[in-house]
């Protein structure tokens, strides 16, 4: 009987490629940055028409400062179910899609957030959907779509905890890997907005009576940067800075985002007492002799 609904299921699937193609067209054509809740929000809508259109249960959970949550529901309730999981915003800013969107060469498509995630989206829409013809589901199967991963998740959170309560199984469909291999793990991983304060002076005829909190910053970078252990598994990366007010003022102020990733919460604790040793520690001082 099993091998019976999965020979039913893929061969449904089998005929989607255009139709599952022209929804990932679709997607990718919506700029949705984690910060654009319009944007994330309208990714949710053709999600919710694509499942509805099957009788797909679907709840929307609005939510005020980011994307709405959307989870769908299919074969009764209960514990034990499947989840599925994807996230809806991208880490391209928006108007990105204007300049570079949906493109296809042979078998391979192109566009800001193709494959981190709205490829996965396509293809937890159309198991949905292709569960939906079955005659019974065998098993209760919940799908999550939440829209601040990108960001670390600080509303999505709660709902991926609450969807996974219960779950004999969890598939999040982010990419895997080049060599096509299934990611059975990731690493843990913190964000850090660093801020440097310095003192203001003219860069010209009182240079020596400032103290650049961009050259601070910039020692602190080549630090940080420095460890980074490949084969532990741990990396740091400053993504953005920002700072001064003009070329020739020395710099008052700086900052910097920091991105940490790490295998073990051993690494994560050693990794934060390394970060903050080098923050705390004076790169120039704030009057120079």
């Amino acid at each position: 009987m099993q091998d019976e609904l999965t020979q039913q299921v893929c061969a449904w699937l089998e005929g989607q490629q255009q139709a599952m193609q022209d929804c990932l067209e679709a997607l990718v054509n919506i700029d949705s940055n984690s910060y654009d809740k319009e944007g994330t929000d309208a990714v949710a809508d053709l999600i919710t028409q694509w499942l509805e259109q099957d009788g797909i249960t679907v709840i929307r959970h609005q939510r005020p400062d980011s994307g709405d949550i959307l989870e769908a529901h299919l074969g009764g309730t209960g514990q034990g179910h499947v989840l599925l999981m994807g996230h809806r915003d991208t880490v391209f800013p928006t108007g990105t899609v204007a300049g570079r969107g949906y493109t296809q060469q042979d078998n391979i498509g192109f566009g800001p957030g193709v494959a981190d995630m709205k490829s996965g989206l396509v293809m937890n829409c159309f198991v949905m959907r292709a569960l939906s013809r079955l005659p019974t589901c065998p098993l209760p199967v919940r799908a999550l779509f939440t829209a601040d991963e990108e960001i670390g998740s600080p509303d999505g959170r709660a709902f991926i905890e609450a969807a996974a309560q219960g779950a004999r199984v969890a598939l999040n469909v982010e990419p895997g890997r080049v060599s096509g291999n299934v990611v059975t793990g990731r690493k843990g991983g913190a964000g850090f907005l660093i801020e440097v304060t310095g003192k203001a002076a003219h860069s010209g005829v009182s240079h020596a009576d400032g103290a650049s909190a961009i050259e601070s910053l910039a020692r602190k970078i080549i630090k940080l940067h420095a460890i980074t252990d490949y084969e532990a598994g741990i990396t740091t990366n400053v993504g953005t800075i920002t700072g001064g007010v003009s070329r020739n003022t020395v710099a008052p102020f700086a900052s910097a985002q920091l991105d940490t990733r790490f295998v073990t919460t051993a690494q994560r604790d050693q990794l934060y007492k390394a970060i903050e040793a080098i923050i705390a520690e004076p790169d120039i001082p704030l009057l120079r002799p």
